[in-house]
C-alpha cells in the first residue's frame, strides 16, 4: 500500500515535469491523423468518434482510439486498445507495448475526452507526441492546447465547437 502511494507520487512528479517542459508547436498543417483518449468508465460509445473522424475526412488507418478503465473487466473488449493502471510503472514508464506505440505516434491532433482527474489519463495526454491537443475542461489546463468546455454527455456540442475552432485555426 505504501509503495502504491510512492508510485503515484513518482508518476505525478513525472507528469509535472512533462507539462513544464512542453513546447507548443502549432502549425497550419491540416489534420489527417487523429488519436483519441477516453475514460471507458465515463463514456463507452466509440462510434461517436469514428463518425466524427469520418466527418473530418480522416481515414480509418489514421484514427486510433484508446480507452482507460479502472475496472479490468473492460479490458476484454474487442476494439482498439484498453488499458488500466497496471500498464503504468514508476516515473511514468509504460508497461504496455500498444500504449507505447500510441504515445510514440505523431498524430496531427489528439482528443482527450474525459472529465475525471485520473493520473494515468493525464499521463497519456501529456506524453503524447500529438501536434494539437484538444480536450474538455480538466483540472490542469496545461494538458491541452484547445479546451472545449462542454458537458461530457453532450458530444454533439463538443463536436460542433471543435469543428468551429478547427476551421478558424485552418486545420480542416
Amino acid at each position: 500500500m505504501i509503495l502504491k502511494g510512492f508510485k503515484e507520487k513518482s508518476n505525478k512528479k513525472h507528469l509535472n515535469k512533462l507539462l513544464s517542459e512542453r513546447q507548443v508547436n502549432v502549425t497550419d498543417k491540416k489534420i489527417v491523423s487523429l488519436g483519441v483518449v477516453l475514460n471507458l468508465d465515463e463514456l463507452d460509445d466509440f462510434d461517436l468518434f469514428r463518425k466524427f473522424a469520418e466527418f473530418l475526412k480522416i481515414r480509418d488507418n489514421k484514427l486510433k482510439i484508446i480507452a482507460f478503465s479502472e475496472d479490468n473487466k473492460h479490458t476484454l473488449t474487442t476494439w482498439d486498445t484498453c488499458f488500466s493502471a497496471k500498464d503504468f510503472g514508476w516515473s511514468g514508464s509504460i508497461n504496455n507495448p500498444e500504449l507505447e506505440t500510441f504515445l510514440n505516434t505523431e498524430y496531427d491532433a489528439l482528443i482527450s475526452y474525459y472529465a475525471t482527474d485520473v493520473l494515468e489519463l493525464n499521463l497519456i495526454t501529456a506524453s503524447s507526441k500529438a501536434r494539437l491537443k484538444i480536450g474538455i475542461a480538466q483540472s490542469d489546463e496545461r494538458l491541452n492546447d484547445l479546451i472545449i468546455k462542454t458537458p461530457l454527455k453532450d458530444f454533439n456540442l463538443f463536436k460542433e465547437e471543435t469543428i468551429k475552432y478547427l476551421t478558424i485555426l485552418n486545420k480542416i
